[in-house]
């Protein structure tokens, strides 16, 4: 085993020589943003609420305040995470709290789909229930896909069931899962804005990091003499 008194120790007096190196750039005052399109839970969110549409127009009573406020809550779900999105460039807390609109709206949403269920004796699908299985192996991407997977599921003869039911159980299922993703975009923005700050604190990193810059070119080297 070494001798440890032998081995040099620094001294916490002497301080480095070497020049320190320049400070990390801030990045861009207003960030990329907007790309929501691009997030998945947005666009279970949009395929929830065309569904949605769809629903209310065949099996809920038009003009009720059901079917206005099933509609509201599904755009709501949409429009919140887009408007989100396309703040987030100069506002971390407006994108905090519209994606958490957007998630509250979708819960709303998913409580009329379970009312309309319970009301009408239909059955909620379980989390293990095959059908649930099978429409998320799907992968559905338009409402045109949705609607051609209720009709084979009904024809089926597997587990024979009411539309009505398997439209309210399939948009459920699109709801849990976009909840599901809006719940860790929630967290991860909440981290974010934690350990970063907002467009306040950017902006004083970009300007100090420009007053820095200025400085450093106003000074002169040793033995640099004006040049007239």
């Amino acid at each position: 085993m070494p001798n440890m008194e032998n081995f040099p120790m620094p001294d916490p007096s002497r301080k480095d020589p070497r020049p320190p190196g320049p400070p990390s750039p801030p990045g861009p005052l207003i960030p990329p943003h907007g790309g929501y399109r691009r997030l998945k839970s947005f666009q279970l969110a949009q395929l929830a609420f065309d569904l949605t549409v769809s629903f209310v127009e065949h099996y809920i009573p038009r003009g009720s305040r059901t079917c206005d406020q099933m509609v509201q809550a599904a755009r709501s779900g949409v429009q919140n995470i887009a408007e989100g999105s396309m703040a987030s460039g100069t506002s971390k807390k407006t994108e905090l709290k519209l994606t958490n609109v957007a998630r509250a709206s979708l819960e709303e949403l998913r409580l009329d789909y379970e009312d309309f269920l319970r009301q009408r004796s239909y059955r909620l699908w379980s989390p293990d229930d095959p059908r649930g299985d099978r429409f998320t192996a799907a992968r559905c991407g338009s409402l045109e896909e949705i609607r051609d997977w209720i009709n084979a599921e009904h024809f089926s003869g597997r587990l024979p069931a009411p539309v009505p039911e398997i439209a309210a159980n399939a948009a459920l299922i699109l709801i849990r899962v976009s909840c599901s993703l809006l719940d860790r975009q929630i967290a991860r923005l909440a981290a974010d804005f934690e350990r970063e700050g907002g467009f306040t604190e950017r902006l004083y990193r970009v300007r100090s990091a420009n007053r820095g810059q200025s400085g450093q070119r106003g000074q002169r080297g040793p033995g640099e003499e004006d040049q007239e």
